[in-house]
């Protein structure tokens, strides 16, 4: 399946679309190369773009944050995104059996990488900073991925799930928090610093 099809199915048929993705040989590399990568793009660049180019509107005036700081964000946001995909599903991997599963880490990288595609594709619209909360909207679909991934792929038994799930999702919850923090201080650490010099 290419991956518009998959990106789409995942996301309006995910229960269908779990059930074919756990029938499927592949490889991690092959998840990597041909889905996360393409993907985790999106909301780098459409964050790039709304934000150096078309600005963050208040009032009666809008705010472009310089082309070189926001180039920077958006490089250090998609090389980051890509670490803690694979950190992921390590970890979820590494936690498997202490709920239940079983350690194999392509189904935990086929978890973590179909999961985010709503986070991803819904990253789109950053480009207009103003509809940003339907981007934190497509976060909230991905945890629902997140759980049905786990729930068929990873074979949890029932009792175990919620579990699991929880736990998976504090971890998810850390690494977004600490990929904003790099990225934040990699990207507006200096301009912040030459900004308030300027004063």
């Amino acid at each position: 399946m290419n991956l518009f099809d998959r990106a789409k199915q995942i996301l309006i048929s995910p229960k269908t679309e779990w059930d074919i993705i756990k029938g499927e040989e592949t490889t991690i590399q092959d998840i990597f190369m041909k889905y996360v990568v393409i993907l985790a793009a999106i909301p780098a660049v459409a964050g790039f773009v709304g934000f150096s180019v078309f600005g963050m509107s208040y009032g009666l005036g809008s705010y472009h944050i310089p082309v070189g700081t926001g180039l920077l964000w958006a490089i250090s946001t998609y090389i980051f995104s890509l670490i803690a995909v694979y950190v992921f599903a390590f970890v979820i991997d590494a936690l498997a059996p202490s709920f239940g599963s079983s350690k194999d880490l392509t189904t935990s990288m086929k978890v973590v990488a179909y999961s985010y595609t709503a986070s991803w594709v819904g990253g789109i619209f950053q480009i207009f900073p103003a509809l940003g909360i339907i981007a934190m909207f497509a976060g909230i679909y991905s945890l629902y991925l997140l759980y049905i991934g786990l729930r068929n792929l990873k074979e949890v038994p029932q009792e175990k799930m919620i579990g699991y799930y929880i736990v998976s999702l504090i971890v998810g919850i850390v690494l977004f928090m600490i990929i904003g923090a790099i990225t934040s201080s990699i990207a507006f650490g200096g301009y912040m610093f030459s900004s308030a010099m300027m004063r």
